[in-house]
């Protein structure tokens, strides 16, 4: 009976310990803790939802900035253009207004969010028309196609955003949004591809945007539902109904298309890595090496190519390895190998545009060398011809200055600090015993000049 109350007592020791450490966690977790009045933060985010005046300027000079960063490469100009940027009011205003069934907000909310795209798009494309810098570099580049990580950068963003919003002591949360989510830099990209006649930019670019806007208004949505926030109610129930289906409506057209594009996105990314992985690890081979690697992955075809340099592959290798493609999960890929020696190609016509390639790469560098060896060689040489002449003056010196007991000759760096130049002089020295006179030195000064053949010769006396 004593060992029956034991375990009695032990078990309820378990839950209660259960239960205080589910109160600690709840405590910690509290959304409600430091929470903005709810109708406060509707205003809040409404009244950031408006694209006109002030706004609307200061929308333009940021995608003017985050023009000029992509077309520099410059990341932190990038940046600074996305915390000016006021695109996540209408974004966070569109998941709000689903939130609370806010029909005219979120009719306002995706009105000036479609007038802050075409003024974006069209300030950008005006800038890529007319700037003298054609090349997309990589911070272009990389806004030109999403990934996985993009659409998780967005979501778990959008929820950072809202959350941070409802707070009643606002933090930089949200200038952090828009840094990380990255809406600006697609838009002026969008506008690049446009000013280019590149499509592929253009809506590749715009494609990212919109997934990115998508999520943010998601998690938006998300956080409003969760948190309770008060919905919108209407005198007459009909019209409730009605809103209240307008709103379902949007939000399912919205979130289908959106939630189907990064399903796909999620499986390009997974087959990249794939792809990636195989020819790492399967494609080693012992003469031979990858020159080049390429993956094109769309809804109708996948396929890996590889051009390869150094010893044939055999036919049974390559067989081998198409086979392997199944099993490691890259269904339906094709796999090319490009072989030196198929296809007309040559070994030594790769190996000799290797080398073509790199001396051109590489022309600048010898250049710069041979310069600086050319450069070097003169110095040594005039050093040389210095001490030849400084032995033969000192022998003729003696003969005319008996008293002459040592002497040098050679080149001294002199700088003039008043006008801030350098030259080379001819300096010489010279010890008499007995000391000669001065008119003797002058004399001998003057004789080294013509000697030497310079304007100018610094005479030491010791």
């Amino acid at each position: 009976m004593s060992e029956i109350t034991q375990e009695s007592k032990k078990s309820k020791v378990k839950r209660s310990g259960l239960i205080r450490l589910l109160i600690y966690l709840r405590q910690r977790f509290d959304l409600e803790e430091g929470k903005e009045d709810e109708l406060e933060t509707i205003e809040y985010i409404s009244k950031n939802v408006e694209f006109k005046g002030a706004n609307l300027w200061i929308l333009i000079f940021a995608i003017l900035v985050a023009s000029v960063g992509l077309n520099v490469n410059s990341t932190a100009v990038i940046i600074g253009a996305m915390l000016i940027s006021p695109l996540m009011g209408p974004i966070m205003g569109i998941g709000l207004a689903a939130g609370i069934n806010d029909f005219e907000l979120l009719k306002k909310s995706i009105r000036n969010l479609l007038v802050a795209i075409f003024i974006a798009i069209l300030t950008s494309t005006v800038y890529f028309t007319i700037t003298p810098i054609y090349g997309a570099e990589s911070e272009l580049l990389a806004r030109t196609e999403p990934t996985v990580w993009d659409v998780l950068i967005a979501l778990f963003g959008g929820l950072a955003g809202i959350v941070a919003g409802s707070r009643k002591e606002k933090s930089n949360a949200i200038p952090g949004v828009a840094i990380a989510t990255a809406l600006m830099p697609p838009l002026c990209t969008a506008g690049y591809g446009l000013a280019t006649g590149n499509l592929l930019y253009f809506f590749g670019a715009f494609y990212l945007f919109f997934i990115n806007s998508v999520f943010i208004s998601l998690s938006t949505y998300l956080i409003v539902r969760f948190m309770g926030y008060p919905k919108k109610h209407f005198l007459d129930s009909t019209r409730e109904k009605r809103v209240q289906t307008y709103i379902t409506i949007f939000t399912i057209l919205t979130l289908i298309p959106s939630v189907y594009l990064a399903y796909g996105i999620v499986k390009k990314t997974i087959w990249n890595e794939q792809a990636r992985q195989f020819v790492a690890i399967e494609m080693q081979f012992p003469r031979t090496q990858i020159l080049n690697t390429n993956f094109e992955y769309s809804n109708t075809s996948r396929t890996i190519e590889v051009s390869l340099i150094g010893d044939l592959v055999s036919e049974e290798e390559v067989e081998i390895l198409k086979n392997k493609l199944t099993s490691l999960g890259l269904i339906e890929t094709e796999l090319i190998i490009n072989q030196s020696g198929s296809n007309g190609t040559d070994i030594n016509v790769l190996r000799n545009d290797i080398l073509k390639d790199l001396y051109e790469r590489n022309g600048g560098l010898i250049l710069d060398k041979d310069l600086k060896i050319a450069l070097l060689e003169r110095e040594l040489s005039e050093d040389a011809q210095i001490r030849n002449l400084s032995n033969e003056v000192a022998r003729e010196a003696k003969i005319n200055h008996p008293n002459l007991k040592k002497f040098s000759l050679g080149r001294s760096i002199f700088t003039d600090l008043d006008k801030n130049e350098t030259d080379t002089l001819i300096s010489a020295y010279a010890s008499f015993q007995p000391q000669p006179p001065r008119s003797e030195i002058k004399k001998f000064q003057d004789w080294l000049k013509i000697r030497t053949k310079s304007d100018t010769v610094a005479l030491i006396i010791d």
